[in-house]
């Protein structure tokens, strides 16, 4: 995978115009248990299909056993972010989530708080400013697979 070239911010830059908000989703099957799923290049083209030119995208994950991060996406670093949850918020530890709902998904709330819901990043001239290695991707912890519904919401001019 090639790194794609984040904008440089050099200087101050003022955009006007009338704002233009862009609403649109990213659509996916996930398999539940810490699955965590690289969504970089679908948020790209729906700020590409939202035509903002400067502005801010935000990726929302509608639920509460999921979550919304960025990350470097490799193998290694999935992994290490799987245990560090797994050590702070063990699957087999009593919760009492479960012992009042009995759907043994405890642990995936917590997880799902703790890593928070949604992520904003910055477009300049069409483009998120990502750092060279950092993707946008979904956690999904929830205790059994999924289809999930990403909201993406681009706002600017």
């Amino acid at each position: 995978m090639n790194p794609v070239v984040t904008p440089r911010i050099d200087e101050p830059k003022v955009s006007e115009g009338l704002l233009r908000v862009f609403t649109g989703a990213v659509e996916f099957s996930s398999r539940g248990n810490a699955d965590i799923i690289r969504i970089t290049d679908e948020v790209r083209e729906r700020v590409a299909e939202s035509g903002v030119c400067n502005g801010t995208v935000t990726v929302f994950a509608p639920g509460a056993t999921g979550a919304i991060t960025t990350i470097e996406y490799e193998p290694g670093v999935i992994e290490d972010v799987q245990d560090v949850l797994e050590t702070l918020t063990p699957s087999d530890r009593v919760w009492q989530h479960n012992i009042n709902n009995g759907d043994g998904n405890g642990h995936s709330h917590i997880r799902a708080a703790l890593v928070g819901p949604s992520v904003t990043i910055p477009v300049v001239d069409g483009r998120l400013t990502l750092g060279t290695w950092q993707e946008i991707a979904f956690c999904d912890f929830d205790a059994r697979p999924r289809e999930r519904n990403i909201v993406v919401q681009v706002m600017g001019v």
